[in-house]
């Protein structure tokens, strides 16, 4: 009888677990198709040894079968892709179209899943993107991870609300707190060691709101069987706590990126028993608030110098952080990102590395090669030395807007590390900075996650991608693409990456850190492809923003060809070929603004709308857009070295901030001109600091209003505006 029971528990235990997923996956299907949701059917698998998922035709429904809710997911996208020809945007707003009737599947087909880890988000995603966010908002996006089987997202919203009380708890006040937090946009600089106080005096109600937003979060990431990503204690307090700690071992560290010294960062250094208390402290905190699965990112050194590169202490303070965290949690994984063994390659030599990341049991450890596309860690690393790790895709700086992904490059590295990379390869991530202009990229390195043959050939996914992305086999639209992957997509990113257009302007190369408009294609090249995707036949809302992305970057090109145009004639001193080509230039920052505000993507006034909704009074709407603002401008204070690494060719942004830019560089030229003077170093200076000064107030004065919802049709602007200048370019 006893052994009757404890099987009938079991059994009801199993199928409360089956009706689990279930229903996540229902629910899924209910917001994305509600229409249809009675027409698939789910259905959960036994546990295998790795992800998988069928699909099927069953007595004219969709059979999407799986053995948890994230691979029926997975499962459900492969079918809207393959088989209905649609993409889901990972935006909310973003609509897709679906077939009258859903198509038919011939015979069942499964999918198995190459690797367990699927990684996915970068602390700066949460400044670049999502830090005006609401439920709405995640909700949807979460469904697209789930969508495209990332089960190892980061999370780390509502963090503030933690340590604020963390800090109460050890006799800061409450004002002190809020002070050292920075403005939201720039928190996750603040959480990587970076900078603190710069808009400081965070809200109350801020730190309330994200909490609510993560408990959401985290709960909706469970159901579909992720494990999300929480922080933990890194060091990083607030300067203030020296006075309540006197004798801890708390250094101010040097200024970062530019920044001043007053919002220079404060760390404790781990070998102090107050860190083994405050990394308790946090960790029981936040496991009260949020729950955990038991892996925390912590990043000691990132773009910061560790006190000594000693092997033998880079060995110790290592092994005393991951003590810290196994104290408080004993099942406690740590994951860092390992951008500083790239970025700072001439320190971080292999003996420092090996000691650093070998000084904990690699089962305790995950790491992520951030920057692959670029340069592979694991290789110069003897795959890491054993320790567990995830190849990933970064593809995206600062959230700026220029098309850029290897495409090929992608396939051949993740093939070769499925092959090579050892059995600590554990997994495929992004680590994006921002989200941007070429999402496909993201939805391609998930797809190389799973086990079918079509991703492993380029030409072949870029043709299925044409029909996904126009609603139905289009030749126009796959010979676009076909153009698009071996002629266009053919470079990594890189930081500073931008036309023309995005860089405050100057003769003989620019001034600014993060300027680069170099591409790797011709400008002739790029028109062919955009004039095959306009031939296409499609007006979904996903072939609608290629055609205006594609046209958008044509033009910015286009505009730094001319822009050459206007410094030889002004070498040459011809004044009238000066005003001509000024003209033109005038005329694409127009045109630029008004092609842009065709897409919900690319508009200025739907983020600063969505910053000033997250304040309860003018005050705090006035605070919330000054930081959004200055974010994507200048980045911090005025004229320092950030400026414009977060640009992005935004309708409003391009003709107020850059154009502007623009308008006062002409003016200043034309006067040295007429005054029959040369435009050299000292005219320069005088338009720099009247330039910045405009930077400066454009964020702080909150220059222009701009529309928060699109304007005009994207396709009949990109047409008009491709037959415009079409003869210009092909001169």
């Amino acid at each position: 009888m006893k052994r009757i029971l404890t099987f009938v528990v079991a059994c009801m235990l199993s199928i409360g677990i089956f009706a689990d997923d279930v229903s996540t996956f229902k629910g899924l299907v209910s917001r994305l198709l509600p229409n249809l949701s009675s027409s698939i059917i789910a259905k959960k698998l036994p546990s295998g040894s790795e992800d998988y998922f069928q699909i099927s035709s069953q007595d004219g429904k969709i059979e999407i079968a799986g053995n948890n809710a994230n691979s029926m997911a997975v499962g459900l996208n492969y079918y809207l892709k393959y088989y209905c020809h649609t993409t889901v945007s990972w935006y909310v707003d973003d609509h897709f179209d679906m077939p009258a009737s859903l198509p038919a599947i011939e015979k069942p087909i499964t999918v198995n899943a190459r690797c367990k880890n699927r990684f996915f988000l970068n602390y700066c995603t949460f400044g670049y993107t999502m830090p005006w966010w609401n439920w709405k908002d995640w909700e949807h996006f979460i469904d697209w991870m789930a969508l495209n089987g990332v089960n190892l997202p980061l999370a780390i919203t509502g963090q503030e609300s933690v340590w604020h009380k963390v800090w109460m708890k050890l006799g800061l006040k409450d004002k002190e707190i809020r002070h050292y937090f920075t403005g939201p946009a720039h928190l996750p600089w603040h959480r990587m060691l970076n900078i603190d106080y710069w808009q400081g005096d965070l809200p109350m109600s801020w730190l309330d709101d994200q909490e609510e937003l993560q408990k959401k979060i985290v709960a909706r990431e469970r159901e579909f069987n992720m494990r999300p990503v929480l922080p933990a204690f890194a060091g990083h307090v607030p300067q203030e706590l020296k006075q309540i700690y006197p004798k801890a071992k708390i250094t101010k560290l040097g200024a970062w990126s530019g920044y001043s010294d007053q919002y220079a960062c404060s760390f404790l250094d781990p070998m102090d028993p107050l860190f083994t208390k405050i990394q308790k402290l946090f960790l029981q905190q936040q496991k009260a608030i949020y729950g955990t699965d038991h892996i925390y990112g912590i990043d000691l050194f990132n773009e910061l110098e560790p006190p000594s590169y000693e092997a033998s202490y880079l060995k110790r303070v290592a092994n005393q952080v991951y003590g810290s965290l196994a104290k408080a949690d004993k099942n406690a994984i740590w994951l860092q990102m390992t951008w500083l063994f790239y970025d700072d390659g001439k320190s971080w030599t292999n003996e420092r590395i090996k000691a650093y990341i070998t000084a904990y049991p690699p089962s305790k450890s995950i790491l992520l090669d951030y920057y692959c596309e670029q340069h592979e860690v694991w290789k110069q690393t003897d795959k890491y030395y054993g320790v567990p790790y995830i190849w990933c895709y970064l593809g995206n700086f600062g959230g700026n807007t220029m098309l850029a992904g290897n495409i090929a490059e992608v396939n051949k590295r993740i093939e070769n590390v499925f092959k090579n990379g050892g059995r600590n390869f554990t997994g495929l991530g992004s680590t994006l900075e921002g989200f941007d202009c070429n999402p496909f990229m993201y939805e391609y390195i998930f797809e190389k996650a799973w086990n079918f043959d079509t991703h492993k050939n380029v030409d072949r996914w870029a043709e299925h991608l044409a029909d996904e992305h126009t609603g139905k086999v289009d030749d126009n639209a796959r010979k676009a693409w076909n153009m698009l992957v071996n002629k266009i997509y053919i470079q990594s990113d890189y930081p500073g990456q931008c036309p023309v257009i995005n860089i405050r302007p100057s003769f003989g190369g620019f001034k600014t850190y993060y300027s680069s408009p170099r591409i790797p294609y011709k400008n002739k090249e790029l028109l062919q492809a955009t004039e095959l995707m306009l031939q296409a036949d499609s007006k979904t809302q996903t072939y609608t923003f290629d055609v205006v992305n594609l046209t958008r970057q044509l033009i910015s090109n286009y505009y730094g060809d001319v822009f050459k145009e206007y410094e030889q004639a002004y070498n040459k001193n011809d004044f009238k070929t000066m005003k001509e080509k000024e003209f033109i230039m005038l005329g694409i920052l127009g045109d630029v603004d008004r092609l842009v505000s065709s897409q919900s993507t690319f508009l200025m006034g739907k983020w600063i709308k969505e910053a000033r909704e997250k304040g309860g009074d003018d005050a705090e709407k006035l605070y919330y857009e000054r930081n959004a603002r200055n974010l994507l401008t200048t980045w911090g204070e005025k004229a320092g070295l950030l400026n414009d690494y977060a640009s992005r060719t935004w309708s409003g942004m391009t003709a107020t901030f850059y154009g502007q830019r623009w308008r006062m560089f002409f003016a200043a030229v034309d006067r040295a001109v007429i005054e029959g003077q040369k435009f050299d170093d000292a005219r320069y200076k005088e338009y720099e600091k009247e330039v910045t000064d405009y930077e400066e107030k454009w964020w702080n004065d909150c220059i222009g209003n701009f529309p928060s919802t699109p304007q005009g049709d994207g396709i009949a602007i990109a047409k008009e505006l491709v037959a415009k200048y079409k003869p210009l370019i092909e001169q």
